[in-house]
């Protein structure tokens, strides 16, 4: 059996209110997501055609507006809420989406990881 296909949509820059503290909550901070995204059609019957095929300059815009419309405390809950709003609004299979944070000190940034399946 063939792994599934796969679109990627990799470092999207999102901006939100985020974080435990409400001061760090305050200011809109810089996130990065990356989502890896398995449509329920598989690329074979796709016959070079945007509309059967996922618009991923759309999926990174919804991205980009959920995670600006509300404030949160935790990435693990913007993940959440990417991974909820892709499967119920696309026809995906599987879902699996990270989120960079740039917050502790000597390190580059911290991430959750999360997969799920439609």
């Amino acid at each position: 059996m063939n792994p599934p296909d796969v679109i990627e949509i990799r470092r999207l820059r999102v901006l939100c209110h985020i974080g435990v503290p409400e001061l760090e909550r305050a200011s809109a901070q810089t996130l990065f997501v990356t989502l890896r995204l398995v449509p329920k059609q598989g690329f074979d019957g796709l016959a070079d055609d945007l509309s059967r095929t996922l618009d991923y300059a759309l999926v990174a815009q919804q991205v980009t507006s959920l995670a600006a419309a509300r404030p949160r405390r935790l990435i693990e809950t913007l993940a959440l809420d990417i991974v909820g709003y892709l499967l119920a609004h696309h026809p995906l299979a599987r879902v699996a989406v990270s989120v960079e944070k740039s917050i502790l000190p000597n390190t580059d940034f911290v991430a959750v990881h999360l997969e799920r399946n439609a």
